[in-house]
């Protein structure tokens, strides 16, 4: 009888200790990130695009009735700078990738920490498929900074234009090329990145990210897979399946391209029975083109990319996790580029690295609908190395005024104020009703700077190898 008891107390307890561990050590989800270049807010039906401009985009709209569409996501003005955000969780002032540079060594050092490499760390396979933008030097590409496996654009893709511009040189220019590398290995030139190659890449990309997924299943592996497509980046040019396809010309041509390429990621989840357990999210890295005939549109928000416009930063984001994130959900909440590395750590298992500042914030609970206020009220705004304003709840100062990319910036004598809520195209300055806000925001500018002095920024330039001066 008392071997009985015993026996009955220790299943107790072991049962109640499997629960503790199970609780404890959550399964890892897949992790799938579709990023698309310089796609505006207002293209996506569900932003008040699709149809009005051109091309419906079922697969998309479907996508954010799944799960929850953030109306009030940020980015960074340009290019390099919110690829270097997403990855390292750091404002791009930290990391000497604030502009997009041609033709001098440029990217993010390999003493940063990027989220493939904390993936990596915690078991996941990291596969990358698309543009990088990131550095083109040994120890900056992506198979050195945490991906098992890259296929795609080491740079921008304004280059597939080179070869067919006015008396191009090759020999003086270089060919520019796609190139695939495995984990540390010199990426390999796979064939000319040029105007025909242009056009069909986003599709190769579709179906290496499809392959990769397939492979980390069969193997029993969590995955993560990072799918920063090329489109709608100038040269705006649609696969050869898709020319015509509206007949709304290129630009919606290349919209409903871009739909469908997302459905076929989706439809790999689903077909691999993963869906549960893949978290899913789409979003573009910059505000619209603003080049003729590629430009697009950011529906009610002013101004296009390398601009301070809530055009530029505000772009669309929509993620999904089945049976966690409730369907059909909006936010108008401020949620930045920045807090994805945090936020991911919280379900992949990863903890962000506490030898130097990361700026996201874990949005989590955020996300689950355990809260409904972000943990983020604003943002210092940057653009190359210059503070061009401040955006906090639904107010927006502006430092320094650069109508479009090809303008002259021009700082204020007195700082402009919008509220984005009453005014979303900022146009009517209203000091005089606001200047109760200018001291709450050059409070926080000031904070923000602090830190630089606290952790100096990696110096623009840099070569490898990097280490911050004690």
């Amino acid at each position: 009888m008392r071997s009985l008891l015993f026996f009955a107390l220790f299943a107790s307890v072991a049962s109640q200790y499997a629960s503790s561990v199970s609780a404890q050590s959550p399964e890892q989800p897949n992790v799938v990130v579709m990023m698309v270049d310089n796609l505006g807010w207002g293209e996506l039906g569900v932003y008040g695009g699709g149809e009005l401009r051109g091309a419906k985009t079922p697969r998309l709209d479907a996508l954010a009735a799944e799960g929850m569409r953030l109306l009030n996501f940020n980015v960074e003005p340009q290019c390099t700078p919110s690829r270097s955000a997403f990855m390292t969780g750091r404002r791009p002032i930290r990391s000497a990738t604030t502009r997009v540079v041609w033709g001098v060594p440029y990217g993010m050092v390999g003493w940063e920490v990027t989220m493939a490499e904390l993936f990596s760390d915690v078991g996941y396979a990291t596969g990358m498929f698309g543009k990088w933008h990131l550095g083109d030097l040994p120890g900056r590409f992506p198979t050195d900074q945490g991906f098992d496996e890259w296929y795609g654009v080491a740079n921008t893709t304004d280059e597939s234009q080179y070869s067919s511009q006015f008396q191009f040189d090759a020999s003086v220019a270089g060919q520019p090329m796609i190139q695939e590398a495995k984990r540390d290995e010199t990426p390999r030139d796979v064939k000319p990145y040029s105007l025909d190659s242009r056009r069909q890449i986003d599709g190769e990309l579709a179906e290496r990210a499809i392959d990769f997924m397939e492979r980390a299943v069969a193997a029993d592996k969590p995955f993560f897979a990072f799918i920063p497509f090329t489109q709608p980046h100038l040269p705006t040019l649609p696969h050869p399946d898709f020319d015509g396809i509206t007949g709304n010309g290129h630009y919606a041509d290349v919209l409903a391209e871009i739909d469908f390429r997302s459905g076929q990621i989706l439809d790999a989840i689903s077909g691999l029975e993963v869906e549960d357990d893949t978290i899913v999210i789409w979003l573009s890295d910059n505000g619209p083109e603003y080049f003729h005939p590629w430009h697009g549109t950011a529906g009610p928000w002013r101004g296009a990319y390398f601009t301070a416009w809530e055009g530029s930063l505000r772009v669309p984001f929509l993620i999904r996790w089945p049976g966690r994130i409730t369907a059909g959900t909006t936010s108008n909440e401020i949620v930045h580029l920045v807090d994805m590395l945090p936020t991911l750590g919280r379900v992949a298992g990863y903890e962000p690295p506490d030898d130097r500042i990361v700026d996201g914030v874990d949005q989590l609970d955020f996300f689950l609908g355990q809260q409904s206020q972000s943990n983020r009220e604003g943002f210092i705004i940057y653009n190359n190395d210059d503070v061009y304003g401040y955006k906090w709840r639904n107010w927006k100062m502006h430092l320094i005024a650069l109508d479009d990319m090809n303008s002259d910036p021009r700082p204020l004598n007195v700082p402009r104020i919008y509220n984005l809520i009453t005014d979303p195209k900022e146009e009517y300055e209203i000091q005089e009703e606001s200047t109760w806000v200018l001291p709450v925001l050059f409070e926080k500018i000031v904070e923000f700077q602090s830190t630089l002095v606290e952790e100096p920024p990696v110096p623009f330039g840099v070569l490898e190898p990097y280490q911050p001066k004690k």
